[in-house]
């Protein structure tokens, strides 16, 4: 009798935190078990709107339901809203036959799980920052996996595997790309690269530090590469040495072509950073709870990054000690190694692997 083909749901979406590893282990999935049936569950507001489909993939949505943080009438209305997501995700998980619920974080996963719970389906879930999140804390109280991205996890039987990843990003071989990856940018490869980014979203402290510093790094020997964020570059000129783009669609060729990058601490970063071995400066957003900074401690302790708090860094701070860095080949190749020893490149074909097999068990 030939085997059911897996039925997968993939929760997870508003932030690329959630979506890009959510994407990879689909791709995964898709290469090791063409047959499976693939489903994401996100909402109608995050990037998974765009990227799901993109990717070929099926995207179900269901209302975004944030738990009430203070007495207001949206706590008033939670119970309700939240017992409508519940709903439709058992009516999902029903009608499509789901045989396990692997979850990323966000607003769809505590009525994934829990509707999971309630139909005594398995759960996968992915922690992506060292500080879990109120989702994933939920899920793993009856998780038959709990895979995570960085070590020392509160979460029950955490195991680290690393941060599912594209494939172009996870077995990228920069000293292979370089030259090319330089010219690319219209550099110079036998001058150090520094890439200056603050994500997607950009960073005004360090945008407005580096646009200062640069003239002082070009006229040292060296070379910006900087990535400002969308609609973030007013103000900004470059010169010979340093370029200035708002986005880039490729981010290993960006990291192909740097010696050092400048940048903030989100999970993916650092994960991606380490993954191939680009030793860096780190910058942790300083809202939130604090995961950024935690986010980074362990590779900033293994040698493959600094780390400098956002109040201290300026264009003194580039030109004093970031400059130097950038220019000490050897200190830059020792960091490099640390980097990579630390980073993991099979995170997704993990997931993939811990999933399907999981599915087929249940």
């Amino acid at each position: 009798m030939t085997p059911t083909p897996p039925r997968i749901l993939l929760a997870g979406g508003g932030s690329a935190g959630h979506v890009s590893p959510l994407l990879a282990t689909a791709a995964q999935i898709r290469r090791r078990s063409p047959e499976s049936e693939i489903i994401v569950l996100g909402t109608a507001q995050g990037l998974e709107t765009d990227l799901v489909p993109a990717a070929g993939l099926e995207l179900v949505t269901i209302e975004k339901v944030p738990f009430p943080r203070r007495p207001n009438g949206a706590a008033l209305r939670f119970p309700g809203r939240f017992a409508g997501t519940l709903k439709a995700v058992r009516t999902l998980l029903r009608e499509r036959r789901i045989d396990v619920v692997a979850g990323y974080g966000g607003y769809v996963c505590p009525p994934a799980y829990l509707a999971a719970a309630a139909q005594r389906l398995p759960v996968v879930i992915h922690e992506a920052n060292r500080r879990p999140g109120l989702a994933n804390r939920l899920g793993a109280r009856r998780a038959a996996a709990v895979l995570t991205a960085f070590g020392g996890s509160t979460l029950p039987g955490a195991r680290r595997i690393g941060m599912p990843m594209r494939e172009g990003i996870a077995h990228l071989d920069r000293a292979a790309r370089r030259a090319e990856a330089v010219a690319g940018y219209g550099l110079d490869p036998s001058r150090p690269v520094l890439l200056a980014t603050g994500g997607s979203l950009g960073a005004q402290r360090l945008n407005a530090a580096v646009g200062e510093a640069a003239e002082a790094f070009t006229a040292a020997g060296a070379q910006i590469l900087h990535v400002t964020g969308r609609g973030k570059a007013d103000g900004l000129v470059e010169r010979d040495g340093y370029r200035v783009l708002e986005y880039v669609s490729a981010m290993e060729d960006a990291y192909a072509a740097s010696d050092l990058a400048l940048t903030r601490s989100g999970a993916g970063t650092v994960s991606e950073l380490t993954a191939v071995g680009l030793p860096a400066v780190l910058v942790p957003l300083p809202i939130g709870n604090g995961e950024q900074a935690l986010n980074g401690e362990e590779v900033v302790a293994a040698g493959g990054a600094l780390m400098v708090p956002d109040a201290e860094l300026d264009a003194q701070h580039l030109r004093s000690e970031v400059l130097p860095l950038l220019l000490d080949d050897q200190r830059r190749g020792a960091m490099a190694e640390a980097a990579r020893a630390f980073g993991i490149t099979d995170a997704a074909e993990v997931m993939a692997d811990v999933v399907i097999g999981v599915a087929r068990r249940a």
